[in-house]
């Protein structure tokens, strides 16, 4: 395990695994361009390991340039990408072969394709030594490929953390067993969504609110937003494949974080074991499902006070703060006997002052 700024890294390639791969790739376009006098094109910074030990194996006359390209800031792609260095020789008539570090989303690809479109080379074509196929969403075909790779964020052998990392000989990957994984409960007024603010920010944690995630979805009009809206517009209710890829959406958009708090989601012991499979799925898992439980009457008290404030009618109403409660206690119980059965359920006492409730929280997830 090695720690590169905030982050740790697990071992997940050898230098053993990456030169035969490497190898594997040469011997590949060795056996296409023996013939000719093919230009390797560098993307630094990331390829710059790569294309040293690519030479080596390229047992055959060949010319090599690199260009610069950034799009990356910490463990994010920030989706704007930029030309640092352009290719200076006359390539024209000449075939050129890209050497990628890593291709994942594709957006470097794109500008890669754009630089060479008015060049009239003879051929163009893509070589990646990772390739992480199940996220690459380009148009363009990747000739040739060292190793295809899950979607996780891993450094070494010339890719970085926050410019760390580039000098490994070996490939390390983020190391999600560190990561947090809630779910939190609570009955309307027990202060969930004020105890979720201070939690995120206290432990680096995303806050995935189901109810803001189709807010968002169906506002932005996006496919799974207008598929949600489908079943809504009938009565029906949003199957929980639907909520589940948004959830995953959300997860992905958020590969920095520390972890992530599930408010809203799962609602029922078929959608936890749903999310249960999504997670493992991503090497990760829910690590504990906290309960913050508090008074009834003390929570209608403060709901009603609540609603004197924010007009809301629904905190205006005993009756309905109550029906609100049972709801809460309906759904809840077949959850807290899931989560229990895995000694992942922990309740928390949600009544006192803001600062005791978070400390109380601290206290779990401290000893996780």
């Amino acid at each position: 395990m090695i720690k590169l700024h905030d982050k740790l890294f697990a071992p997940y390639l050898s230098e053993i695994q990456i030169l035969d791969a490497v190898k594997k790739m040469a011997d590949a376009i060795a056996k296409d361009y023996k013939d000719e006098v093919p230009i390797f094109v560098g993307v630094l910074n990331g390829s710059f390991m790569f294309v040293s030990d690519f030479l080596k194996a390229y047992q055959h006359p060949c010319e090599v340039s690199f260009v610069k390209l950034s799009s990356y800031q910490g463990l994010t792609s920030t989706g704007i990408v930029e030309t640092l260095l352009d290719v200076s020789e006359d390539i024209e008539g000449r075939s050129v072969i890209i050497l990628e570090d890593i291709i994942d989303t594709g957006r470097t690809l794109q500008q890669l394709v754009h630089l060479f479109s008015d060049s009239n080379v003879k051929e163009f074509k893509i070589a990646s030594l990772f390739y992480k196929s199940e996220i690459y969403n380009g148009e363009y075909a990747i000739d040739y490929v060292g190793m295809d790779i899950p979607n996780k964020f891993i450094v070494g052998y010339g890719l970085d953390y926050n410019e760390l990392g580039r000098n490994l000989r070996e490939v390390y990957q983020l190391n999600q067993m560190d990561m947090i994984n809630l779910v939190l409960f609570g009955k309307p007024g027990a202060g969930k969504g004020t105890q979720a603010g201070f939690l995120k920010e206290k432990y680096n944690l995303k806050h995935i609110s189901t109810g803001d995630v189709f807010r968002f979805n169906m506002k932005n009009n996006t496919e799974l937003g207008q598929l949600a809206k489908s079943f809504i517009d009938k009565g029906d209710l949003v199957p929980d494949e639907v909520t589940i890829n948004m959830l995953k959406a959300e997860v992905e958009k958020n590969p920095d974080a520390a972890g992530f708090i599930f408010d809203g989601f799962p609602r029922t012991a078929t959608q936890a074991e749903a999310l249960d499979n999504f997670l493992e799925s991503k090497g990760m898992q829910v690590n504990a499902t906290i309960a913050l439980e508090a008074d009834d009457d003390v929570l209608v008290a403060r709901l009603l006070e609540r609603g004197k404030e924010s007009g809301r009618s629904d905190d205006q109403d005993e009756s309905k703060i109550r029906n609100r409660f049972d709801e809460y206690n309906q759904k809840t119980a077949p959850l807290k006997e899931f989560y229990s059965a895995q000694e992942k359920f922990y309740s928390v006492n949600g009544i006192g002052e803001i600062s005791e409730i978070t400390a109380r929280l601290s206290e779990v997830i401290n000893g996780l």
